[in-house]
């Protein structure tokens, strides 16, 4: 086995299946042990080292609940270290019903989210704490790509004799050629789709219900669009009908969400912020929570379209990598795994071949592109996790997308 096969076949291992659905809801960012400071003195900058050792019978200081440990600079529980957190990168805003007047402990901080937060600060949690702990966190997970994508590339011998240079067969040319009027043409399609999705309500009142409802029928109705894409350009790809229905089905109910997200990374603008589909229709982040989906989903979708832009793919690397994705043997339910991995390997050896003559000066490019589909399996869990949400709060999925995802009313 060469070793892009093995680079192919490695990112299918390093992650367990997708669509896992929890009970718990899905954290990113997890609070950060600060030592506390003497109120007197100016903040300094201390070492790093363990925090200061607790007795045991330390109170939370916003809501006198036991206390785990120190919290973004401030003696506290498990529960209001996490309620603070969640308030900052939501930038949330909330409105106390007694003119914010409420004595904080253990029973009204489920009541009152205003007073809980204002105490929190009063307490000295600082919100630049959480915002640096993002910033970790995302540079934790760009080193982990890095090193995992120096551990799959290709290292070639002692260069005695001259190394050949790459070439592409030419059925790897019409076959790259292929994928890319393929897509053109499933993308062109959807642009005529545009005039049935509901329209994006302009009610200045974000917690207005109808528009709440229908900024979800709207997303909904772009999603329902982009799976038919998919559908369209799977049945295009060379090997794709010598499978079985079911395991055409198969692939394609467990990779469809993934190939969204390399969809919707195409259409990142690292200049606003977002995101845009149909040619013309943008959303940032804030509308993607105003239609209801929780930012633990939408920071990870926007954090991944970013570091897709940073590659900067054509359209050539953005059909390979999809065609890759689709033909994942290791998907739940695919019975003839050895077919699914022979096609896999014959668009893996033109993407490796592709990336030496297009990027020779890149030996990292072709693991790195490798390395984001792992990065998919991840969000693909936290989507799971966030239809589970829709769920809770009643928000029913089109029969489409439904069956698709596995969600079972």
């Amino acid at each position: 086995m060469g070793p892009t096969q093995l680079a192919a076949q490695d990112h299918g291992k390093r992650v367990a299946s997708v669509f896992e659905m929890e009970e718990e809801g899905f954290s990113l960012f997890h609070g950060s042990e600060i030592p506390l400071e003497h109120a007197e003195n100016p903040p300094l900058k201390r070492k790093k080292g363990p925090a200061p050792k607790m007795l045991g019978n330390e109170v939370c200081s916003v809501c006198g609940d036991k206390a785990s440990g120190f919290h973004y600079n401030v003696l506290s529980c498990e529960g209001c270290k996490g309620f603070f957190r969640r308030s900052v990168i939501k930038g949330a805003q909330y409105v106390c019903k007694n003119g914010g007047k409420c004595e904080m402990d253990m029973y009204m901080r489920r009541k009152c989210q205003e007073c809980r937060l204002r105490k929190c600060q009063e307490a000295g949690m600082r919100e630049q704490c959480v915002l640096s702990e993002e910033q970790i966190r995302l540079k934790k997970l760009k080193k982990q790509e890095d090193d995992q994508a120096r551990t799959v590339v290709v290292r070639p011998n002692p260069p005695s004799p001259p190394i050949t240079p790459y070439k592409l067969t030419p059925e790897q040319l019409g076959m790259i050629e292929k994928l890319v009027a393929a897509q053109q043409q499933c993308n062109q399609r959807s642009f005529t789709d545009r005039l049935k999705v509901t329209p994006w309500p302009q009610a200045p009142d974000p917690h207005n219900r109808e528009a709440r409802q229908q900024r979800f029928a709207h997303f909904t109705e772009l999603a329902i669009i982009s799976v038919q894409e998919i559908v369209d350009f799977a049945k295009q790809l060379p090997g794709f009908l010598e499978l079985t229905r079911e395991d055409q089905i198969a692939l394609l109910k467990t990779s469809t969400i993934e190939v969204m997200l390399l969809e919707t990374s195409r259409r990142y603008n690292p200049e606003t912020e977002s995101i845009t589909f149909l040619k013309d229709l943008s959303y940032n982040r804030d509308d993607f929570a105003k239609a209801g989906l929780q930012f633990e989903f939408i920071n990870p979708i926007f954090e991944f379209s970013k570091g897709m832009n940073d590659l900067q793919l054509n359209d050539a690397e953005y059909a390979l990598l999809i065609a890759i994705n689709i033909f994942s043997a290791d998907r739940p339910n695919v019975q003839d795994q050895s077919l699914v991995e022979r096609l896999q390997h014959t668009y893996v050896e033109a993407l490796h071949s592709y990336i030496c003559i297009h990027r020779p000066n890149d030996h990292l490019m072709f693991p790195r592109m490798l390395m984001k589909l792992v990065s998919l399996r991840t969000l693909s869990s936290v989507h799971s996790e966030q239809v589970f949400a829709l769920r809770l709060q009643d928000k029913k999925l089109p029969p489409l997308l439904s069956e698709i995802w596995d969600v079972h009313e």
